[in-house]
């Protein structure tokens, strides 16, 4: 009951703390933060200044002089810098909340797959720190299949693959509990260095992994040019010449990127595989009925949907919004107690 009374004059948060980005949704007002993952430090010593968080940090990457170091605090889907994953929560919960609150908010946080006790502890000590006065952790699999509409608590699989930043987060959810989870080291940054690697190779050319996720996002294709619509003129993208050392730009096709992306791809598809080997006869059945809903940011590769269809024979569907799935699903359980003590009891 006294939460309830809290409640009324707080203002609660659903937190998606991902290795690329970093979302935050207030109860009532939707999703107000979406920021880059990433924290910019000033070092002298054992000391430690922070210069900029989120959108201005993420500028700075691969362009800060030594003593500055741009970084991303979650990596491959773990904790990488447990203070600058706290500061990066601070940030965030200051930046939706805005002046310090009248009452500390409830803050939920999805969690990956595997997240370890220390990460968990560390994620709800920096959640304290940033004035939370309860904090709940989901697992981003649940959430994300509650942001795409998936009835979780119907006696039937509901079947998630979120391909983030770090990892791929596969969740096959019944009755409002994880039955099968796997988290799959195949993802968005996995594409952007084999991007990184297929332009050295066929061009002699070092580029950053922020040239070549601009590349993935323009021409990037899951599926090979013969079952895909006609190849559209190459990029032009910049970078050091490897013998010269001299800066110059090169002409990158489609038809490279696309078969950089297919090791990658072929992990995720096996990992789909491996965890539909430890799912229940029955929930295979219903999946093999009602498909999957991939989300997440590597979600908006193009093609995606028809590889995944064809490589696994099942249904795939795209969540209607990929990219805040996940954050938009734990900001559900912010209105639904219930809900939210029976996925906190299964995470």
């Amino acid at each position: 009951m006294l939460d309830q009374a809290l409640g009324r004059f707080g203002h609660d948060l659903a937190i998606d703390l991902g290795t690329s980005n970093t979302l935050v949704c207030v109860r009532g007002r939707g999703l107000v933060v979406e920021e880059p993952s990433v924290v910019a430090v000033e070092r002298d010593g054992d000391s430690m200044h922070v210069v900029a968080v989120g959108t201005e940090a993420r500028r700075m990457v691969g362009r800060t002089p030594e003593h500055i170091q741009a970084v991303r605090p979650i990596r491959d889907g773990i904790i990488a810098d447990f203070a600058l994953a706290e500061v990066l929560l601070r940030t965030a919960v200051e930046q939706a909340l805005g002046q310090k609150p009248f009452v500390k908010p409830r803050i939920i946080v999805c969690v990956p797959v595997g997240t370890t006790d220390v990460e968990r502890r560390a994620i709800q000590d920096s959640a304290r720190k940033a004035g939370a006065r309860e904090i709940h952790l989901v697992g981003k699999p649940t959430a994300a299949a509650l942001g795409a509409g998936l009835p979780i608590h119907e006696a039937s699989a509901n079947m998630v693959v979120d391909i983030g930043g770090g990892t791929t987060e596969l969740g096959i959810i019944s009755m409002g509990g994880e039955v099968v989870t796997a988290s799959i080291h195949a993802a968005g940054d996995h594409m952007d260095r084999a991007i990184v690697a297929a332009v050295q190779q066929h061009h002699n050319t070092l580029i950053g992994e922020r040239t070549a996720e601009e590349i993935k996002f323009r021409i990037g294709h899951a599926l090979p040019a013969a079952d895909s619509p006609p190849d559209p003129a190459a990029v032009r993208v910049k970078g050091r010449d490897l013998g010269t050392g001299i800066p110059r730009d090169v002409a990158v096709t489609r038809a490279t990127i696309t078969h950089a992306l297919q090791p990658v791809l072929h992990d995720i598809v096996e990992g789909i595989r491996r965890a539909l080997a430890r799912t229940p006869p029955e929930l295979c059945a219903d999946i093999y009925d009602r498909g999957f809903v991939v989300c997440g940011g590597g979600a908006l590769l193009r093609g995606l949907v028809d590889f995944l269809r064809d490589a696994t024979g099942l249904p795939v569907i795209q969540a209607e919004d990929p990219l805040r799935c996940a954050a938009l699903g734990a900001s559900r359980l912010l209105d639904d107690p219930e809900t939210l003590q029976r996925v906190t009891a299964n995470a």
